[in-house]
Formats: C-alpha cells, sequence, structure tokens
C-alpha cells in the first residue's frame, strides 16, 4: 500500500496542499474560493463538495511514496507546469512509475477511455450510454486488443504493460473514488460505482479507440451513398473531384515504385506526377454504382430509388454521431501537420522536426506530457525518450530520444469498407451458399438499472452495425438493390471491414521507436505499426531525415475502389490481400532537404495500389511547402522559432481565390457595400482581431450554403435546418407547387458542406463555369436569387452582412473573427451530459482563436454548422536535432486532469497565443526546470 513518509506533509494541512502540485499564491485562492461559494449554491453537491474535497484527489509531488513492487529508487521531477520526467535503473520499474504518474494525474480520463473501449461507460454513467455501449461492443475493440495481447505482442512488451498496469493499481490501492477525482464525487451522488483494476488489455484497447478517429473514408463512404437520394453521378463527382497533382505535391516527391523489382525505391522511379489524372483521387463518377444499379455493383437505388439503404447508412451516421467525443469528430477536414527540415536549411546545421496533430479538443487533452529515462541505458534499462504519451499506456507516441525524434501524422489510407449483406434466417448469403452467421451474446450492466443483453452477429466481413438500430433493422428489410442482387429475403444489413479488428502488433512498435537509435532502427521498427496507419516523419542528431508509410493496407479487385458500400455477397469485391511493406511509399534524405506531410497524397499516381480515393486535398501541405520555399530560397536558413512561426500561419487560400471576385461585384446597399470594404487590402490572414476575416469567412459559409447546402439531401444536412426542395424518394405533405418540406438530420459538427479542402477544391474548379447549376439559388424573402456565379456571390456577401449584424453588432469596427470562432473545452462524460452545475464546476472557455478550416493553424469548424472550433491542433512541438534541450512543446490543456488544480488548464492561454514552453531533455537541463521533485521508494 503506498505510504506517505513525508513528516511535513503529516502533520500541517499547508504541507500537505504544497505536496499537491498547487501553485501557491492570490489566484490559486481566489479558484477555491470561487469554488466554494459555487459549490455552496449547488445545494446537495455544495453539501458535500468541501475544500478539503476538492483537493483529496491531488497528487503527491514532493517526498517519497513507498510502492510495493519497485527493484529500486525512481525519482519523478516535475517543471513549473506539472510536466513529469521519471529516472529509474530498471525498464519495468520506468514504466510502472508511468502508471502511478499518469493515475495521479488523470485516473479518471484513463477509467473513462477503458469503459469506452470496452463498450461499458454504462456501468459509470446509466442507461443514457446503452446505445453507444452496444455499438462498442459490436466493434469489439476490447476482444481483439485480448487476443493481441495474448497472440501477437512481444515478452518484453507484455512485460512492460504488466509493470505499468502495476503502477496504475499501486495508485488506485486503498483510495476511494473521492480520493481520485473529483468527478468520481459526483458520479457517487448517482450510483455506487468504484473504479477497479487496470489490466494491460485496457491498455492496448486504447489504441483502437485512436484507430477508430483516424480510420480513413468510411464517412466518405456513407456520404457518396446518401448523395444518390438527390444527385446524380456526375454531381456527386462534381462534389468529389480529382486530386490536384500538379498543383500540391504529394509527400513523396523523390524516387518511385519499381516495377522490376516489385519494391519501392527512394531513388529514381516515377518522379513527382504532373497532371490530374484520376490516380488515387477522388475521380468522375465516384458513387454511381451505388447511385445506378451497375451490373456487380451494390445496386443500391435501383432506378434512383435508394431509400432503403440510405436509410441505413442514415441509422449508421446517428450512431456515430452518438458516441463520445473522446472517440473524435469524424468528420471531413481533420487532419494534422509535421514536416521536417535537414540541416542543410537550418541555423543550427541540424535538422528540426514539426508536429501538431489535429483532433477533436477534449478536456484534459488527449496529451500527456513526460520524460521516461533510465539512468544508464543499458540491456536491463533501454530508453531516454521524452515526447507525448497516452494516459493509460506505456511509452511515448511522439517525440525524440538520445538520437532520433519522430513525428505523425494521418495518413488517411482507406482500411474501411461498408458492405450491404443479404440476410436469409440465421445466415448471410455469400456467392451462391447461405454462411451461418458467428454470433456472441454481449451483457451491459447499467449503473442503476437492469442490465441489457445484445446478440453480435458477424459475417466474413465483420460485425453487422446495423443490429445497433432498430431503425437500421426495419430498413433492411426494405432495402432495394439492382436486378442482379439477391432476393431480399429477410432483408439487408450493414458491416464493417476494418483492420483494427484483426489483432496486430502496434504496441509492440510503440517501444520500438522509442529505443530506434538510427534510420534503419526506425523503419523496421514501423513495419510493426499495423493500424492506424500514419505518416512517419523522422529526423536523428547524425543529420538525416526521412518519412516512411506503415501500415496493414489491404488491396482489391479491380472493380472496388473503396470509395461506396460494396455488395457482401458477391465473393468480387473481397479484400485480396495486403501491400507488401517493402512497397510502401518512404524517402530518405531527398535531395530537396525537407519532408511535408499534411494529410495530403502521399505518393503520385503513377503508384500501383490504390491507398485511398479520399486524400485531404494539400491546400495545408503546399502552404507548408511554400513557406519553407521562402525561407530557404537565396540560402536562408530555418530557426526552430521560424517553424514555430510556420504553425501558426493563418493565411486563407481560398479568401486568394474568392476575394479579387468578391470585390468586383457591385453592391447597392450600403450596408453591405460597407461590409465589402473591409476585404480591400485585407492580406488573407485570419487573425483572431480581425474584422476582414470575420466576414470573409461569413461570406465563404453562405457561398457554400447557397450553391451547395441547399441541394444536397436532408441527411448530410444540419440537423433541424428546414426547406422546401423538389420531391426526391421521399413523401410528405407537398405545398401548392408540389415541392416537399426536408429537415436536416446531421449535428452541426458533421454536416456538409463543412468547408474543408475538399470544398475549396470543389469551388476552384467551378469558378471558370460562371453559369454551372451550382451557381443558382432561389429567391427567399427578400434575398433575391441567383442565376450564375457572380449572383451568387452577391447574395453571399449581403447575407453573411446581415448574419453578422445579428451576430456581432451593426457597428462593423467592432466585429472581429476571435468573436465568432471560440473554444470550449468540456470535461469528458460529465462535462458533456452532466448537471449544469457539474459542467460550470468542470468545463472552461472560451477562446477566441485565429486560424481556420485548410490553414497550416487548422483550427477547424463546420461551415454548416457554424463558426465555432470543433478540433485544433491538440498540441505542438518543435525538436531541435542541433541541441535537444532547445527544443520546445506545448499542449492544448495542462497535465493535470483534476479541476482547480493549478495545472489543469495552465497551457492553454500560450497554446491559444501561439507560445511553446521550454522542454528540458538532458539530466542537467531537467534538474534546472524542477520545482517538485518526488521519489518512489521499494
Amino acid at each position: 500500500m503506498p505510504t506517505d513518509t513525508t513528516a511535513a506533509a503529516a502533520s500541517t494541512g499547508q504541507q500537505a496542499a504544497g505536496t499537491s502540485g498547487r501553485k501557491k499564491g492570490r489566484k490559486g485562492r481566489l479558484l477555491v474560493l470561487v469554488l466554494v461559494l459555487a459549490l455552496i449554491g449547488g445545494v446537495a453537491y455544495g453539501a458535500y463538495w468541501s475544500v478539503s474535497t476538492v483537493r483529496a484527489s491531488f497528487p503527491q509531488t514532493k517526498g517519497s511514496i513507498t510502492l510495493e513492487g519497485l527493484s529500486g529508487p525512481v525519482d519523478v521531477r516535475r517543471d513549473g507546469y506539472g510536466i513529469p520526467q521519471i529516472y529509474a535503473s530498471s525498464d519495468e520499474d520506468l514504466f510502472m512509475a508511468q502508471g502511478y504518474v499518469q493515475a495521479q494525474d488523470r485516473f479518471y480520463e484513463m477509467d473513462v477511455r477503458r469503459h469506452m473501449t470496452s463498450g461499458r461507460l454504462s456501468e459509470m454513467f446509466g442507461a443514457g450510454q446503452v446505445d453507444n455501449d452496444a455499438f462498442l461492443r459490436t466493434l469489439g475493440w476490447d476482444r481483439i486488443a485480448k487476443r493481441e495481447y495474448e497472440e501477437k505482442l512481444s515478452p518484453a512488451t507484455k512485460k512492460y504493460l504488466q509493470a505499468y498496469a502495476k503502477g496504475v493499481n499501486a495508485y488506485l490501492e486503498g483510495k476511494q473514488g473521492k480520493d481520485i477525482s473529483l468527478e468520481y464525487a459526483a458520479l457517487s451522488f448517482e450510483n455506487d460505482y468504484k473504479p477497479g483494476a487496470w489490466t494491460p488489455v485496457d491498455s492496448v484497447a486504447w489504441l483502437k479507440a485512436m484507430a477508430w478517429d483516424l480510420r480513413g473514408n468510411m464517412q466518405d463512404e456513407i456520404d457518396r451513398a446518401l448523395l444518390t437520394s438527390r444527385l446524380g453521378p456526375k454531381q456527386i463527382a462534381d462534389l468529389y473531384p480529382s486530386y490536384p497533382y500538379s498543383r500540391n505535391k504529394p509527400i513523396v516527391q523523390e524516387g518511385g515504385y519499381d516495377e522490376g523489382s516489385g519494391t519501392f525505391e527512394a531513388e529514381g522511379g516515377s518522379g513527382d506526377g504532373e497532371g490530374e489524372g484520376d490516380g488515387t483521387g477522388s475521380g468522375e463518377g465516384a458513387g454511381s454504382e451505388l447511385g445506378g444499379g451497375t451490373e456487380g455493383g451494390t445496386g443500391a437505388g435501383a432506378e434512383g430509388d435508394a431509400a432503403g439503404f440510405e436509410s441505413q447508412l442514415t441509422g449508421l451516421q446517428r450512431v456515430l454521431e452518438d458516441l463520445p467525443t473522446a472517440v473524435g469528430v469524424n468528420g471531413d477536414g481533420i487532419g494534422s501537420n509535421s514536416w521536417v527540415v535537414s540541416g542543410q536549411h537550418t541555423v543550427s546545421g541540424k535538422p528540426l522536426l514539426a508536429n501538431d496533430p489535429h483532433l477533436s479538443a477534449s478536456l484534459p487533452s488527449v496529451w500527456y506530457q513526460m520524460g521516461l529515462h533510465c539512468r544508464s541505458v543499458s540491456d536491463n534499462c533501454r530508453y531516454d525518450v521524452t515526447g507525448y504519451t497516452f494516459a493509460g499506456m506505456p511509452g511515448v507516441i511522439i517525440g525524440h530520444n538520445q538520437d532520433i525524434a519522430w513525428g505523425l501524422t494521418n495518413s488517411g489510407v482507406d482500411v474501411t469498407d461498408l458492405y450491404l449483406e443479404k440476410i436469409t434466417g440465421d445466415g448471410y448469403q455469400y456467392g451462391d451458399k447461405v454462411v451461418p452467421f458467428e454470433t456472441r451474446e454481449e451483457t451491459i450492466k447499467v449503473a442503476g438499472g437492469a442490465s441489457r443483453k445484445i446478440v453480435v452477429r458477424e459475417t466474413n466481413n465483420g460485425p453487422l452495425l446495423s443490429d445497433r438500430s432498430d431503425e437500421l433493422v426495419k430498413t433492411g428489410k426494405k432495402a432495394t438493390v439492382d436486378r442482379s442482387a439477391p432476393d431480399r429475403g429477410d432483408g439487408y444489413a450493414v458491416a464493417l471491414r476494418w483492420t483494427a479488428l484483426d489483432p496486430g502488433r502496434t504496441m509492440d512498435a510503440v517501444f520500438a521507436i522509442n529505443r530506434a537509435k538510427d534510420w534503419d532502427d526506425f523503419r523496421e521498427a514501423s513495419e510493426l505499426f499495423e493500424v492506424p496507419s500514419q505518416n512517419l516523419v523522422y529526423a536523428d542528431t547524425e543529420g538525416h531525415i526521412g518519412y516512411t508509410l506503415p501500415g496493414r493496407i489491404p488491396t482489391r479487385a479491380e472493380k472496388h475502389d473503396g470509395s461506396v458500400p460494396a455488395p457482401g455477397w458477391d465473393p468480387d469485391y473481397e479484400w485480396t490481400g495486403w501491400v507488401d511493406q517493402d512497397e510502401l511509399p518512404y524517402e530518405f534524405d531527398p535531395e530537396r532537404g525537407y519532408i511535408v506531410t499534411a494529410n495530403q497524397a502521399v505518393v503520385d499516381e503513377d503508384y500501383p495500389y490504390t491507398l485511398t480515393t479520399d486524400w485531404g486535398y494539400g491546400a495545408r501541405s503546399q502552404r507548408i511547402n511554400d513557406l519553407i520555399q521562402s525561407k530557404i530560397k537565396d540560402g536562408g536558413k530555418i530557426s526552430t522559432d521560424d517553424m514555430r512561426q510556420m504553425q501558426l500561419d493563418n493565411s486563407s487560400a481560398v479568401a486568394k481565390l474568392l476575394v479579387p471576385e468578391l470585390l468586383k461585384i457591385d453592391v447597392d446597399d450600403e450596408h453591405v457595400r460597407e461590409a465589402q470594404k473591409l476585404l480591400e487590402g485585407w492580406d488573407y490572414t485570419q487573425d483572431a482581431d480581425s474584422a476582414a476575416a470575420a466576414y470573409f469567412n461569413s461570406v465563404w459559409r453562405n457561398i457554400l450554403k447557397l450553391s451547395f447546402g441547399h441541394k444536397l439531401p436532408k441527411e448530410v444536412r444540419v440537423k433541424g435546418q428546414c426547406l422546401w426542395v423538389e420531391p426526391a424518394n421521399t413523401t410528405g405533405p407537398a405545398d401548392e407547387a408540389g415541392k416537399v418540406r426536408e429537415c436536416g438530420q446531421r449535428s452541426a459538427s458533421q454536416a456538409q458542406p463543412d468547408g474543408g479542402d475538399r470544398w475549396f477544391e470543389v469551388v476552384r474548379r467551378l469558378m471558370a463555369d460562371e453559369d454551372s447549376e451550382w451557381w443558382t439559388t432561389p429567391k427567399r424573402g427578400t434575398r433575391p436569387a441567383a442565376e450564375n456565379r457572380d449572383q451568387l456571390f452577391k447574395r453571399a456577401l449581403i447575407d453573411a452582412r446581415w448574419e453578422l449584424t445579428a451576430k456581432l453588432g451593426k457597428d462593423i469596427d467592432t466585429w472581429s473573427w476571435g468573436r465568432l470562432h471560440r473554444l470550449f473545452l468540456d470535461n469528458q462524460t460529465l462535462g458533456t451530459d452532466g448537471p449544469g452545475f457539474v459542467k460550470f464546476v468542470l468545463n472552461r472557455g472560451p477562446w477566441k482563436l485565429g486560424g481556420g478550416e485548410a490553414t497550416v493553424n487548422a483550427t477547424g469548424w463546420n461551415a454548416a454548422g457554424g463558426y465555432g472550433v470543433v478540433w485544433v491542433p491538440s498540441m505542438r512541438m518543435v525538436v531541435n536535432l542541433g541541441d535537444l534541450d532547445k527544443s520546445r512543446w506545448i499542449n492544448l490543456t495542462g497535465a493535470s486532469g483534476h479541476a482547480y488544480n493549478a495545472h489543469y488548464v495552465d497551457q492553454t492561454d500560450k497554446w491559444a497565443e501561439g507560445e511553446l514552453l521550454e522542454w528540458a531533455y538532458s539530466e542537467k537541463a531537467v534538474e534546472d526546470s524542477t520545482t517538485d521533485h518526488l521519489v518512489l521508494k521499494p
């Protein structure tokens, strides 16, 4: 049992508070005072939550604690932001201490995550989570994680996971919920939930949640299918243009696939790929098989009637929207930036590496900063690594060790496919046979209520997601298909094929990368990084830079490109195998001296495998390329701070395209003209205090709404947005003109058109066609109709003026982008679904932000739903390989998950201002930055 042996801490409350990691001073006392007053107003909560309750869960960060199971003493040094650096003499002690320290700061977050990944949220939060649990049980992440742990992972990795779990459980021993986190004190009013012991499988399962968040184009598959209810193949192709290779360069620009050897070569090969062919980008006809009933296709939508299948996908979309925020936004536009510059272009003469992954905003941040140091690196203790970790999982995910640094961005590779399954009784059709389902029964325990039982059915293509919705079960029985499809029988269902539903070795990869010493080690380690497939950038202290694409990436038959749901009964649509590791793209020390990854196409269109039909379209990546080139032209050199400034670049590529045309529009209304003048001389940067940025983004939003949003089917429009439209596969009361009222069905954060770089590319390609049907919109009230591009732009200028008048006031001198574009940080679960008082205690914000969609400073917002920030650079880092102590980093929130702890959101203001913190690595630098020192003793 942990024992506090610090005499002073035992003797005085003042000293005990000092060991908690709280910063002393007037601000801290005021926060506690405000909390106490709020609690008093909270009636039942106030009667229970005293100051001592608030502080009870704050971690001890000074003195010493005895932990049974350690083989030697461990030092935990925290800096002024509560960021821990751990020093141990064995691997097992190092990871046991990591588990203990992360549990000190973040156990509630860890507990929620493991209940989410195992489909057990109802055990904590009651009946409201049953549907989420049922869906997550159907995916079976915890079952796959258990198989990974038992069948795939190396003995060393298992040893580390066991040590980590031992550390977490040492922290939990003897503690009540209120001693662990304020959230447990809140939960105690609703149920008698008590946290259970941590297991190694709990750690492995979190990788499945991250793989889900980064799973590729499943959302695009759903959307393309849903669009067929109102749009034809040509129109859908307009909305999914091919990748612009001639303008936005892919990641790998030097080298290519060698047909002779059947391998990817870093030198030679196919080059950088000019032209705008279909290649691996979305091309003409996307969705045509689905919508047109093509021979051999899914046939959903024979003769334009796809209502049944669309209803199935709509039901699936609703399930996805209800999943906890911790799983991710799952919308278009989400991405990340990472780039590396070689020493030939840097001030230090050694590489610089930058990374800022874009994820949904959460409190606490998904990342936990930490250093893991062996006092002496040897066979007994092999790690000296620092960076960003996941609370609940040992090792470092992104960061550097003594020799190398690495960063990650989502590759967007397509590793998911939806299949329409023909079901009959207890089986499904495959070829000309009926195959029995694989089934299992799951029991969902519910806090404060009766347990629920569900049956999970699986086909050869994966679990039936459609079983998780009554609506899907009913509509599956009515789904329409083309004439070549099998008879309906008892109905159709939707199954998911996904690489993460097979056991893998990604946990092994984490440790192998953490101890890699050079490029060869790194490449070998990356081969284990099977799911999710990521872009890995690399730099080392010897001056080398590189990029590699790892992952378990499926190959498909020629007729199936993964862009739309496929017929599960047809064996020709099965996955045919996997791309071999030596065939996957990579670069090492390219001649240009830098590598940029920002979710753009990985490789040119001559690559023989279709990695995806849905790359990001390269607006961010090309801007980073341009910024680097502008710095290095004429022999210029790049500094660490230059890399930071690039991360903060707010330039809007779509504004550069549209503003010159918007300024040509003749506007009569003096108030609209006043707003239009804001765009004159604007430099296209979206700073938080910019009135021009506020107005332009409102114009952009209204252009999208008028030209596309009003023409899209209800399944993808914002929930509650109702329009009178021409009938299309729908029923309902019609008006005198024969139109039908249809209301949107999708949440504001996931609706379309979202305004991401795909929509920028759509608009860019339509600019020359001034009479395109997309530029038409009917009259609405006093707003004029539009029959061409310029008329629609004029309408958007008018609508934007009056929208911002309503939101920001009539006086344009008071307008600013930050007043519209705000970030709110909501605590997981209770911060979104708890009582209002609890939300007040746990949530923080708002922050007024600059940046936006498709900019390097990617503070994402959904143009269909509004201007609020929905995803963010979840952290930022710049690693200096010339002097690792001159590296810099920042987190979205803070080290602590405890509300009112000094480190709850103590990095957020600096993050919002674009600042980076010093990142100590060497033993001397860590010692100099230490404010709290805790010794864990055996």
